[in-house]
């Protein structure tokens, strides 16, 4: 679930926010985040906005399908998108690795799953802070943005969660 809105809120980043290049975005206790390379600079009034793309998104329950394509074929696809993260996560895979990749509406990344079956499934999130990343943790790498955010089942456990917080 957690990893499933990490990818609406990637979607969301490209739509709002386009020429956004996307590094990673796992799902971690609690929550998730997602590393971008924008020349937009994110600021906390970016939060609610994204929020209520994500919100549209979700209310599209957009289906979730894994599809797999070649090494080669997958280097060439996220090459001619300037997916330039995409490209090094893919050329770190052995040779003959079938690489996959999970679209939902118009929006699709590198991803070995899994995911719940729509977005129509994923109901409570909150984007929480936005942080700065270096790519693969390297302070010679290039300086992304880092948005984070918590998500949970229903409004119930996001509600206690923040309150705890």
């Amino acid at each position: 679930m957690r990893h499933s809105m990490a990818h609406v809120m990637a979607q969301a980043v490209i739509e709002l926010f386009p020429g956004t290049k996307l590094a990673i975005g796992p799902d971690i206790e609690n929550g998730f985040y997602y590393d971008f390379d924008t020349e937009h600079h994110f600021v906390p009034e970016d939060l609610p906005k994204i929020e209520k793309k994500m919100k549209h998104i979700i209310g599209a329950a957009q289906k979730f399908e894994r599809f797999e394509m070649p090494r080669e074929e997958a280097l060439k696809h996220f090459g001619e998108k300037g997916e330039k993260y995409k490209v090094e996560l893919i050329t770190d895979l052995p040779e003959g690795t079938v690489i996959s990749l999970y679209r939902n509406g118009p929006f699709e990344d590198l991803c070995k799953g899994p995911h719940v079956a729509h977005t129509g499934q994923l109901k409570a999130y909150k984007l929480t802070s936005i942080a700065g990343a270096y790519w693969r943790g390297d302070e010679k790498r290039p300086m992304l943005q880092r948005i984070y955010a918590v998500a949970f089942e229903s409004r119930e456990e996001l509600d206690a969660y923040l309150k705890q917080q």
